[in-house]
């Protein structure tokens, strides 16, 4: 089953300094890379660059900024290829962000047949 894990920066728990056994992302993505659990992912750009849509009554509206007034923001995304909820939480628990951020997984809902 595939995972969006969305990467989400906390300012307040990124002052912590990092542990640097653990926290090493690029070594996450290496092992996650080699074992198949990780399929693709990409950091993003902070909220400012952010553009938000909604159509309302046939209208477009289109502001500047992120979707949510919220000290968190994403930062990034992994999507990731596991057996079961279980396995998606032991892939994700390791990523440097769970210590000074948090990650959200969302199964894909994918369109049947």
């Amino acid at each position: 089953m595939k995972y969006l894990m969305f990467v989400v920066a906390d300012p307040d728990a990124a002052k912590e300094a990092p542990d640097p056994e653990v926290d090493d992302v690029e070594d996450w993505v290496e092992r996650n890379d080699a074992s198949g659990a990780r399929i693709m992912g990409e950091r993003l750009r902070p909220p400012a660059d952010a553009t938000s849509l909604r159509r309302r009554g046939g209208k477009l509206l289109v502001t500047d900024g992120p979707f949510a007034e919220t000290r968190e923001w994403i930062a990034g995304f992994d999507i990731l290829e596991c057996a079961d909820l279980d396995e998606a939480i032991a892939v994700a628990s390791k990523h440097p962000m769970a210590a000074a951020g948090s990650l959200e997984l969302r199964p894909f809902w994918p369109f049947e047949g």
